[in-house]
């Protein structure tokens, strides 16, 4: 069973980066495609970025393209989210999820993966 814990979320006032940290553990990560989604108050979560096993594939929200950027190192076992240039709406929890490898193009709904961490709170002040 793979256990997901992100760290790293925080209050930030707009422009500001701040990364988000994604420890797995229970399995070798690496054989996992792994993302970050976003929920805010009384919304559904949203899809924001995601990232290969290998580390090779990325993909991105519209809405962060250029601003964040889905890394990992499947020696620690971690995935990252850097964001930069952060903006109000970019504010909310921050889920890192996961699922088994597949050939498939990476997953952006969330219904689709299947492990899930607590996440982590990202306040932006205007």
């Amino acid at each position: 069973q793979v256990r997901l814990v992100e760290s790293g979320g925080g209050l930030v006032q707009t422009g500001d980066s701040l990364r988000l940290s994604c420890a797995a553990s229970g399995g070798a990560f690496m054989h996992y495609n792994g993302g970050w989604f976003r929920q805010a108050p009384g919304k559904e979560r949203v899809f924001v970025a995601a990232i290969s096993g290998s580390g090779e594939t990325t993909t991105y929200a519209d809405s962060v393209k250029g601003r964040f950027t889905i890394s990992r190192d499947n020696g620690k076992n971690a995935v990252y989210l850097q964001m930069n240039s952060l903006k109000p709406e970019d504010a909310g929890e921050y889920f890192c999820a996961g699922y088994a490898r597949d050939l498939s193009p990476l997953r952006t709904y969330a219904a689709r993966y299947r492990y899930w961490g607590q996440g982590t709170q990202v306040t932006v002040s205007s």
